[in-house]
């Protein structure tokens, strides 16, 4: 029987933050939940990190998941969005670290490569692929959710990748 494997992939933003959890067990993927945290764009920087960290601490705790998968800071529009992403990601990165577990990171392109088969794919196309590989309905699931959720697939599908046979 094979071994049960459950990730926490993370879609980090200042704004918003998505979660999506995958099990897979075998060759079955199941998408175990979702969701995501918004955090005030007028309040401090600091109490919207704090808000995020204290989520993914959260998530952690509800899931038990195995490993997270992190997307990566991609080259935004400004040297500011950058900088305010890779706060979002460093808060992400301290909580799975203080819980001990496995990390890995996705730019942006290679999760849209693995999942749509198109690095250049559209958030739209993402989610459709999300929900058509997951058998997931798309109803009230926001951009950064599933977003997150494609994460964690990149994830696992590096997994499978790498296991030879």
């Amino acid at each position: 029987m094979a071994e049960k494997k459950t990730v926490l992939g993370i879609d980090p933003g200042t704004i918003v933050t998505g979660f999506g959890v995958i099990s897979e067990e075998g060759r079955h993927l199941e998408v175990v939940g979702w969701s995501s945290i918004r955090t005030p764009a007028k309040a401090p920087l600091a109490e919207r990190l704090d808000r995020i960290h204290s989520e993914v601490v959260r998530q952690i705790e509800a899931h038990r998941p195995d490993e997270v998968a992190v997307e990566n800071v991609f080259q935004a529009r400004n040297v500011r969005s950058s900088l305010l992403l890779g706060h979002a990601r460093g808060v992400a990165l301290l909580a799975a670290a203080q819980a001990k577990l496995p990390v890995f990171e996705y730019a942006p392109r290679e999760v849209k490569l693995s999942v749509v088969g198109v690095g250049s794919a559209t958030k739209s196309q993402v989610a459709s692929m999300v929900s058509r590989l997951l058998n997931v309905s798309l109803e009230g699931m926001c951009e950064d959710e599933s977003d997150a959720i494609a994460v964690a697939l990149c994830h696992l599908h590096k997994l499978r990748a790498a296991v030879p046979g």
